[in-house]
């Protein structure tokens, strides 16, 4: 038998999930696997014009079988019986309703096709009103500020909010729910066996992060103050936890069913679990006062400092700060934007409507030619633009964009604030308008980093993470021009897998710490931009503008 130890980490994203397996004394990737979730995929469960994206355990269920065993599968034959340790990222916050045995609604018949009894999806804005009664009440009812670590605004896209729209929609789901369980808490319970909600070990990420979990609170908010907040929410608090651990924690061993499943050892030890931008931090090999940031639909910006620089202070707008989110032992902050990645996306779908809805009907070309020239299309849109872009003269067209078109996360979350264009006219084309909207989701990343340090938060390097990273070399130009900063690109095409591994690895005893893993199963960088001084000094007033734009935007829309 070799003497090698192996991990796995699994990466749960918004479309899809994936394994790596890792070889522990050097962080290679031996191989990995990649499943799209099929129900999500057919667009089940959402209706995007009112923000609402659910997703069902049966996604996820599969994902993990599948992508493990193939990951696996790809291995030498004595992987698998040396894997040592299994570590789960997800989205979040993406909470779900459960019975008493821990079993999402959405896993028994009568539920089967509930949106509500479903995974809540992180960027489901349904739960808007509720999030401001949150921070309506937390402001006024006499007591503890629970939104106070929690940058002092609560969002519609975390946990206590979406629990309550769920609850006051759907009686039903009310009535059945026994406790409500966080995506990154359900997997590890599942693959271990031990789904029973009151002892299923939470992450400090979530609780601390999306749910007002503090240890000065001694765990989650008061119950005076949930049952002010509605009394549907009365004895809930019971039901679900007070402890949290951070992800270099172990919560038990791979269970016979699903070690079984799986082709792997019944010692193979599972951590507790975290979010994917926490994961991808780790990844990136974040150090102290470095800005990771994970860019792909929305982007999560991570920054981790010494509990004794930094443990007192409290950062406005920004979304939690928690002892141990990232690296156990340091505290952990987060800021982000609502969509990044998602916005160039969804330019392409405009421009790619009259290929959709016009080629496919027409009658001069057979259908194998119509299929062929619309992936032609779809595949170099995005870097036709940037090409185009990257020619036009900064600030030459007057166009200015905000980057809110899915809410604005931070700073100063507020999910009711819409994308906007200004400075059209008719000769403002494809280029010129794309060029406007990668500036807008620059722009809107240096807003986060102005808070940061306006709030007295050094940030001393930046590194970029994800797929806009990895990809588009444009973007990440304008990036680092409007930053005024360098940026590193981690070398890793799975960073947050990468993360999940290296956490692994410390709750299977291989590494005593996380900064351990680290320094041993980074993968480095294999890119940097640095700022071109021209650049910088011309994105200046576009700033302005943007940052102008944005406050007349903002005082009509909360009119």
């Amino acid at each position: 038998m070799s003497d090698k130890k192996y991990v796995i980490g699994l990466d749960y994203g918004s479309d899809s999930v994936r394994s790596v397996v890792v070889d522990t004394s050097d962080g290679m990737e031996l191989a990995s696997s990649v499943f799209y979730y099929p129900r999500w995929k057919e667009g089940k469960y959402c209706e995007p014009a009112k923000n609402q994206f659910r997703q069902h355990p049966l996604d996820y269920l599969e994902g993990l079988e599948s992508t493990i065993k193939s990951a696996l599968a790809q291995c030498d034959n004595d992987v698998a019986a040396n894997v040592v340790g299994i570590s789960v990222d997800t989205t979040g916050s993406t909470p779900v309703a459960v019975t008493k045995e821990g079993t999402p609604l959405s896993l028994t018949p009568e539920f089967a096709e509930n949106p509500n009894a479903m995974f809540v999806l992180w960027k489901d804005h349904t739960a808007v009103a509720e999030a401001e009664e949150i921070n309506e009440l937390a402001r006024s009812w006499g007591g503890v500020d629970f939104t106070k670590y929690e940058g002092g605004i609560y969002s519609s896209e975390w946990f206590w909010a979406k629990l309550l729209h769920v609850i006051r929609e759907d009686e039903s789901v009310r009535n059945a729910a026994f406790s409500w369980v966080e995506h990154c808490d359900w997997i590890p319970a599942v693959l271990t066996g031990m789904t029973d909600p009151l002892k299923i070990k939470r992450s400090r990420c979530a609780a601390g992060h999306k749910a007002m979990w503090h240890e000065d609170f001694n765990g989650l908010p008061d119950e005076n103050f949930l049952t002010k907040l509605d009394p549907l929410l009365a004895g809930l608090k019971d039901r679900l936890f007070t402890e949290t651990h951070t992800a270099d924690a172990s919560v038990g061993k791979l269970s016979d069913e699903w070690a079984t499943k799986l082709g792997l050892p019944t010692s193979v030890i599972v951590g507790a679990g975290t979010f994917d931008a926490h994961a991808g931090a780790v990844g990136g090999e974040i150090e102290a006062y470095t800005l990771s940031k994970v860019m792909g639909t929305s982007t999560c910006d991570m920054l981790v400092a010494p509990l004794e620089e930094a443990g007192d202070k409290l950062v406005k707008g920004i979304c939690g700060q928690v002892d141990g989110s990232i690296v156990p032992g340091m505290l952990g902050l987060e800021a982000g934007q609502s969509a990044f990645g998602d916005i160039y996306a969804w330019f392409k779908k405009l421009l790619m409507w009259p290929t959709g809805e016009l080629l496919q009907n027409s009658t001069s070309i057979d259908d194998e030619t119509k299929a062929k020239l619309t992936e032609e299309i779809s595949d170099g849109i995005i870097a036709k633009l940037s090409n185009e872009a990257a020619k036009i003269p900064i600030g030459e067209s007057g166009i200015v964009a905000l980057d809110w078109m899915n809410g604005r996360r931070t700073p100063d979350a507020d999910q009711m604030l819409k994308g906007a264009i200004m400075g059209l006219n008719l000769g403002s084309d494809a280029p010129l308008i794309f060029k406007a909207l990668v500036e807008a989701t620059c722009f809107g990343s240096k807003k986060i980093v102005d808070r940061f340090l306006d709030e007295g938060i050094q940030i001393k390097n930046v590194v970029a993470l994800g797929g806009v990273a990895k990809k588009s070399p444009y973007v990440m130009q304008v990036m680092a021009d409007v930053l005024n900063m360098p940026i590193k690109v981690a070398k890793s095409e799975q960073t947050p897998a990468l993360g999940a591994a290296m956490y692994a690895a410390v709750v299977a005893g291989v590494y005593p710490d996380v900064e351990s893993a680290k320094s041993a199963m980074g993968g480095g960088f294999d890119a940097e931009y640095d700022p071109i001084p021209e650049n910088v000094e011309k994105y200046k007033p576009l700033y302005d503008k943007y940052t102008a734009f944005g406050e007349f935007i903002e005082s009509q829309t909360n009119k």
